[in-house]
């Protein structure tokens, strides 16, 4: 794999922020897809950042036997949104950092060839992503997502003091909204074609209610969504140890 550190100013955010780029150097990408890679967003954790997922995981190894690209953005504590107060997140997210990864890249911009995965927050973006524009996402992973999101800013949570309604306003301006996750899922199934969901947590983690209650909601809307559990907390050992599971469910 080539792994590159890239420093962009983005014109969404308005700001200078960075993004890590993952490719295989053993792996030549496919004439059906254009000459280009089958690409893997793959989003940080609340109060991570790009570079976790290269510092505790082997994801460079597990994507070059795939032949799979990864890009690695860096979202800060957005929760991958168009905050209330703050920066476009979600719209630099799918919009602006696609284009400029393909336009730089040997990166395939077809729906059948783009994923998006994430760990906590990364899980919730990852989701989001797919099911507000399942057009361009042909799957997605959450891998212990905070995916319940209208509990997590009106109960315990790992918001700073005031951050929660700096990124999605009131809990009633949050329900029902293109942020709140069990609303898009009845919107998600109606989709032609809808996105594959792969969700799991584990037994032991603080967020595994939610996941059940997202699962449920999901499960009656009618998506497409695999689900595994087992034991584990909310940490790397459980995340690492689902990541070729994860790979080897992704339609490549």
């Amino acid at each position: 794999m080539a792994y590159m550190q890239m420093s962009l100013y983005s014109e969404t955010l308005g700001m200078s922020t960075e993004a890590g780029i993952v490719l295989p150097l053993n792996a030549l990408p496919s004439a059906e897809r254009g000459g280009k890679y089958p690409v893997l967003y793959l989003l940080h954790g609340l109060g991570g950042d790009h570079t976790e997922w290269t510092r505790n995981s082997a994801i460079e190894r597990y994507a070059e036997s795939r032949g799979l690209a990864l890009v690695l953005p860096r979202a800060d504590r957005s929760y991958y949104t168009d905050m209330k107060q703050g920066g476009a997140y979600f719209t630099y997210l799918s919009e602006e950092l696609p284009g400029l990864v393909q336009r730089a890249f040997a990166i395939s911009g077809r729906r059948e060839d783009t994923f998006a995965a994430g760990i906590s927050m990364g899980g919730y973006g990852a989701f989001k992503l797919a099911m507000r524009h399942p057009e361009r996402y042909a799957a997605a992973v959450s891998l212990s997502g905070g995916l319940d999101i209208v509990r997590r800013v009106t109960g315990p949570n790992g918001f700073l003091p005031g951050e929660a309604d700096r990124i999605f306003g009131s809990a009633d301006e949050l329900r029902g909204s293109g942020e709140d996750l069990f609303a898009l899922a009845v919107k998600a199934a109606a989709a032609e074609p809808p996105p594959r969901l792969y969700q799991c947590c584990g037994t032991e983690d603080f967020l595994y209610d939610a996941n059940r209650a997202f699962l449920d909601q999901a499960v009656s809307a009618g998506l497409n969504i695999t689900y595994e559990e087992g034991p584990g907390g909310h940490d790397w050992d459980y995340w690492d140890r689902q990541l070729t599971r994860m790979l080897d469910w992704l339609p490549l």
